[in-house]
């Protein structure tokens, strides 16, 4: 008994009580970490283990295994097909062209009730084919105002350089007309001011001369009635007739022949 006792250890000895415990930072943390994982995992596999199962997945599940199961002799259906000539894997119909499995099983789980199906598919089909409609409309809509943005641009774009031929017109117009009536006497009587007041470009006028224009008779006033593209035409045609000169293509020709031989036109298009 004593021998006994001697070999038991001694739970007071220095063995037990200067062992060391483990106190790196972070490490009693991460045990309890998965140690609560490990808890955690074992109830969900409990949880699972004595879940009762609903009466839809039991029946699923013994469809599913029915299904799986091909038909034997014990079935009637099966049976009458076998004395018929019908073997297993074996395709239906006389020259053997028709279905080889079975058609497949679609339950109807919902409680709506027949057709309600097609109904919202077609409800589905519907609505996308509103929402194709409202984006084709509206890209309708955008490549129209986008043209119609282009078409404006355009516009402005060619009223610009009908407004600046214009205004090189004018400015040859009374370029020549000075140049006549200085080497002509005859033709500077008539050339003291332009044909018409839109012929030379405007200068800066006083007030006293806008006093004067407001003066003037109402057939001045017709001008401002015309066009760009109607001034640019009659003051095209005043140079081509009077100078023998075209504004596009910068040349003063030395007569009525060498101007139509030369010129392609009398217009901006016959020179593109």
């Amino acid at each position: 008994m004593k021998l006994n006792m001697a070999e038991d250890d001694d739970y007071m000895s220095d063995v037990f009580i200067n062992v060391q415990e483990d106190i790196r930072p972070g490490l009693p943390m991460l045990r309890q970490i998965r140690e609560a994982r490990r808890k955690e995992e074992k109830q969900q596999e409990a949880n699972l283990k004595n879940r009762q199962k609903s009466l839809k997945e039991e029946e699923q599940e013994r469809r599913d295994v029915g299904l799986k199961n091909a038909l034997g002799c014990e079935n009637k259906g099966f049976a009458l097909l076998q004395k018929m000539g019908y073997k297993s894997g074996q395709a239906l119909g006389k020259s053997g062209d028709g279905i080889v499995e079975p058609i497949p099983l679609n339950v109807k789980t919902g409680k709506s009730g027949l057709g309600h199906e097609a109904l919202l598919k077609r409800k589905a089909e519907e609505k996308l084919e509103s929402y194709r409609r409202k984006i084709h409309m509206k890209n309708q809509a955008e490549e129209k105002a986008a043209e119609q943005f282009r078409m404006r641009l355009k516009s402005k774009q060619d009223e610009m350089k009908l407004e600046g031929d214009l205004r090189r017109s004018q400015r040859a117009c009374q370029q020549l007309d000075t140049q006549k009536a200085s080497l002509s006497p005859v033709f500077s009587l008539n050339i003291q001011v332009p044909r018409e007041a839109w012929y030379w470009l405007r200068l800066e006028e006083t007030e006293e001369e806008e006093e004067e224009e407001k003066e003037q008779d109402e057939d001045e006033y017709t001008s401002e009635d015309l066009s760009v593209l109607e001034k640019l035409q009659i003051l095209t045609s005043y140079l081509r007739e009077e100078h023998l000169y075209c504004i596009w293509c910068g040349t003063a020709y030395e007569d009525k022949e060498d101007l139509s031989s030369n010129c392609p036109g009398p217009t901006s298009a016959d020179h593109d």
